[in-house]
């Protein structure tokens, strides 16, 4: 962010801090002219030749993740920041724009049950995600599995996987190892500080630190190592090392039965939505009849349509740089054309 705002102040442009966009405006001609906003000295309207809307999801939102995702969406952990609420989705959506994509589904990941709910520390950044799961196994409150944390190398896996999180009792679970894959966890993620954890010498010791019920729990641990399949362990590749249960874990079974065993515990982090706006290959936003609002453009996560149920880790960022730079230069047009900002 420093990079990119110093890049814009070389450039000229201008960053209007706390200004909220109350109201996008179309002339008699349909096309988008002016945005207004406030800040602490009052009310403003801006006309331009083009208005480029990069404003986030609705991840944000409590009360749009109820209506879209589901009532349980509600309680979950925002990643990052605290303004993605959607509402510049909804006033483009009121001035005529199309809705287009996965308003059902979105990225989410385990993140560290104790983080703040409302937002991400701009210190810790990425630092309260765990993603190591590969490597153990996740459990409910109740001591049980519930997906397979092998089925896929963990960028493939990691966004789709805070949803499971969120639907089990009470919205939380626990990420499990022991000494022997302690070491191999990510640096960043599991030596952080603060972080909801445990370590204990027994699973059921372990178990009863953090809130998991003790039988349910050597029960689960007990039937994956008698499961394993007993091929060579490869953390590099799909390495085949398989516990036959239910759910299965695919590859990278390794047992749990070397002390002390540590837990972490892990929430529903939500990072960004997939509904959006929809958009054409020039980053035009589309009415209802899929035809160009002249002026509005649209980048970032508020473009609908690129995502649906999962995600391949770094996309969004590319999505971001690809759409936006396409949205500029077709802004940049505009404005050129109609004369520019007044």
């Amino acid at each position: 962010m420093a990079q990119h705002t110093e890049a814009a102040a070389a450039s000229g442009v201008e960053v209007r801090y706390g200004a909220r966009v109350t109201a996008l405006h179309r002339d008699s001609g349909g096309a988008t002219d002016a945005v207004t906003f406030t800040d602490a000295t009052g009310e403003h309207t801006v006309r331009a030749g083009a208005v480029v809307l990069a404003a986030g999801g609705f991840e944000a939102s409590p009360r749009l993740r109820a209506h879209h995702l589901g009532q349980e969406w509600a309680a979950a952990i925002v990643r990052g920041t605290p303004t993605n609420d959607g509402e510049i989705l909804e006033l483009a959506l009121s001035l005529g724009a199309a809705p287009h994509g996965d308003y059902g589904t979105c990225h989410s990941v385990a993140w560290d049950a104790g983080a703040p709910a409302g937002g991400g520390d701009r210190e810790l950044t990425n630092q309260y995600t765990r993603q190591s799961y590969p490597l153990g196994i996740v459990v409910d409150r109740d001591g049980r599995r519930f997906v397979d944390e092998g089925a896929d190398y963990r960028n493939y896996t990691y966004a789709k996987y805070g949803r499971e999180i969120l639907l089990r009792p009470g919205g939380v679970a626990w990420q499990l190892f022991d000494a022997k894959t302690r070491a191999m966890l990510r640096t960043e993620e599991y030596d952080s500080e603060p972080i909801t954890s445990a370590t204990a010498d027994t699973i059921e010791d372990l178990a009863l630190l953090l809130g998991i019920d003790p039988k349910g729990l050597r029960r689960t641990v007990e039937e994956f190592n008698a499961a394993i399949v007993d091929k060579p362990f490869d953390p590099a590749v799909k390495d085949r090392r398989r516990a036959n249960v239910e759910p299965p874990k695919s590859n990278w079974a390794l047992a749990l039965d070397t002390p002390p065993f540590h837990g972490y515990a892990v929430s529903c982090g939500i990072t960004f939505t997939f509904g959006g706006l929809h958009i054409d290959t020039g980053a035009r936003v589309l009415d209802g009849q899929a035809r160009p609002i002249d002026g509005l453009y649209a980048a970032g996560e508020l473009v609908g349509g690129l995502f649906s149920g999962n995600y391949p880790g770094g996309t969004g960022l590319m999505s971001g740089a690809v759409f936006g730079r396409i949205a500029g230069a077709g802004a940049a047009r505009s404005a050129a054309t109609d004369g520019g900002l007044r």
